[in-house]
């Protein structure tokens, strides 16, 4: 591929729009119709934005906060920020308002743009604890009862901003070009905040050479192209949605769409269809037992036509369209047009070219399914400080499990004493905000030290777990978890397995049920139940997932068996400090939350 231009993303986003100012960049779903934004649109109004809060005396270098759901408004206020000289911290929405106020505090933000009333509230709530803040934001002023009192003196509309901007442009027309004139490759662009599974999040500082960096690898590997386009759902606060709403579209001048809201994803998919779709392995877990449910309520000649073609085309899930025989290609295209391509279209992805799961280890079963069905389901491997992918599978040549191979311009060696993944690029990120002890600690000798444990066969990387998860068994043997909750997650009735064997006898779990699938299977068997905890006590649910248990148990080495489980009475909440804003698994939290259940297995 061609080397792209030594131009900052804020550059690159003028540069599109002078030589594509008519084409369609942004494409966002507004009551049930889809409104699109050009390029030249994107550039003018991210710089009215900009130029909104410089008007209102942010200085350059002042930090500003975004909580909202994905929409056109938060790349916009992105790119206003690079446009001006900020810089962007991006904020979870569903983050509860306490984690709020520690990212806004740590993060010295001045702004905070906030999407509606329920974050603006979460402001209001943490307002005593942020010393700095001069400027809320309100994306949606529509529906408001009324702005607190103590965020009304500094509240504005987007609109406003923007109005503001307009006008200042008016009298300092050559502002952003000044800006852009003095902005560096080695300039911060962004700061993102980890997930804080294992304690307070950290704030990781990407800068516009680290997106430089990561973005050739990314299109090369992914084979993408100006003609690309991709449904930005997952929340922007996190890089792997900033990788392909902003990284990859600016550079490549490919489309972006956003849904109506995260809850629509799956209807925006079949609306659109696109090119590119990344989920997180909950994601496609949802969408297996989705087809699942499906499937299961329809009659048994459609139910045998399914498990046919499922059985059928399962040998293919990891050959090649290109290297597939005669026999191979006429057998996929028989049972396409007889049942693939239905099941496709419900998804959304039956124009799909590429896609992608990363952030958190996926039930290898859920990949083959997929890849089974037609979708050309990869894995791939990266983090924050990594800004985003850095190994990944090949769209035409994937090896099962494995994360592939490096990008271009990334580096990897293994430490050789744990096998530990070192990393080293362009890509790696400057340091985290205000912590250089953790700096310090996690780039040592020019090499990100990821934390994550591999295997290297073939050339291929093996993810085998985080080093700090890694258990010793009391009779010595090495566990590692995430082999054996993957596992057990392939079924469609378990959502969660959190593995407990560290220091024990043996191995033993925490399971959470999928209610949707659980339930609907318990409505088939006329078995009653009022809420998660009276399905999970009945007696004919607690031998359904000792059944997949035991399934499970067969693919694992004995060691590794599930000899008791105790099924959760409830769903693991955010709230409740048991899973992160991204759904990762805090163990140390769950652990002693459900100390006594545990020990229980152990009695």
């Amino acid at each position: 591929m061609q080397p792209l231009p030594l131009l900052t993303l804020p550059q690159m986003l003028r540069e599109r729009a002078r030589q594509h100012p008519d084409k369609v960049a942004l494409n966002q779903k507004d009551y049930g119709i889809w409104q699109s934004l050009s390029w030249k649109e994107y550039y003018q109004r991210s710089g009215w934005f900009g130029l909104g809060l410089l008007s209102m005396g942010i200085e350059p270098g002042s930090h500003v906060g975004i909580i909202s759901e994905n929409r056109q408004e938060w790349v916009l206020a992105q790119m206003g920020c690079g446009l001006s000289g900020l810089i962007t911290v991006g904020v979870y929405p569903t983050s509860p308002a306490n984690e709020v106020a520690y990212v806004l505090e740590h993060a010295d933000v001045q702004v905070v743009v906030c999407e509606d009333q329920e974050q603006a509230d979460k402001v209001a709530e943490c307002i005593d604890q942020l010393p700095h803040l001069k400027l809320v934001v309100i994306i949606e002023p529509d529906g408001f009862r009324n702005t607190d009192p103590r965020i009304a003196g500094k509240s504005h509309t987007f609109k406003a901003i923007e109005q503001a901007g307009k006008q200042h442009e008016s009298s300092h027309p050559r502002l952003i070009e000044e800006v852009l004139a003095q902005q560096q490759l080695d300039d911060l662009a962004l700061m993102i905040y980890t997930s804080g599974s294992t304690g307070k999040p950290k704030g990781a500082m990407i800068s516009y050479r680290n997106i430089h960096g990561v973005a050739p690898g990314i299109i090369d590997r992914l084979d993408l192209s100006p003609d690309s386009s991709h449904l930005s759902y997952l929340p922007l606060c996190h890089v792997a949605e900033q990788m392909l709403t902003t990284f990859t579209p600016i550079y490549l001048g490919s489309m972006v769409n956003f849904g109506e809201s995260i809850r629509t994803v799956q209807e925006d998919l079949r609306e659109l269809a696109p090119s590119l779709f990344l989920g997180v392995p909950r994601i496609w877990e949802k969408l297996h037992s989705s087809i699942m449910i499906k499937i299961a309520d329809t009659g048994p000649f459609r139910r045998w036509l399914f498990n046919r073609a499922l059985a059928a085309c399962a040998p293919l899930a990891y050959v090649s369209p290109a290297k597939r025989t005669l026999t191979q290609k006429l057998t996929y295209a028989w049972w396409y047009w007889i049942i693939l391509r239905a099941l496709q279209n419900y998804i959304g992805l039956r124009r799909c070219k590429a896609a992608l799961t990363g952030a958190a280890p996926v039930p290898p079963a859920v990949v083959r399914f997929f890849r089974s069905i037609g979708v050309p389901l990869i894995e791939v491997y990266g983090l924050t400080e990594s800004t985003g992918m850095v190994t990944g599978q090949s769209v035409q040549n994937p090896h099962p499990a494995s994360v592939g191979t490096a990008i271009l311009q990334a580096e990897y060696q293994l430490a050789a004493d744990t096998q530990e993944l070192l990393l080293r690029g362009p890509m790696v990120f400057m340091g985290y905000y205000k912590n250089p002890d953790a700096t310090a600690q996690s780039i040592r000798d020019g090499w990100l030290h990821t934390g994550d444990v591999v295997a290297v066969r073939d050339g291929q990387l093996y993810i085998v777990d985080r080093m700090k998860d890694i258990m010793i068994t009391a009779g010595g043997k090495n566990i590692t978890p995430s082999e054996i909750e993957n596992t057990m997650k392939g079924s469609p009735y378990i959502k969660e397995c959190i593995v407990v064997a560290d220091g024990r006898r043996f191995v033993g779990a925490l399971i959470q049920i999928d209610l949707e699938t659980v339930g609907k299977w318990a409505e088939s068997r006329s078995i009653a139940y009022t809420h998660f905890r009276s399905l999970v006590e009945t007696v004919e649910v607690q031998a359904l997932i000792q059944a997949e248990i035991d399934q499970g148990n067969a693919q694992l080495a004995p060691v590794a068996h599930i000899r008791r489980f105790h099924l959760l009475s409830k769903e693991l909440d955010h709230d409740d400090g048991e899973v992160t804003a991204t759904m990762k698994v805090k163990r140390s939290s769950i652990y002693q939350t459900y100390q006594h259940e545990i020990e229980a297995l152990y009695a």
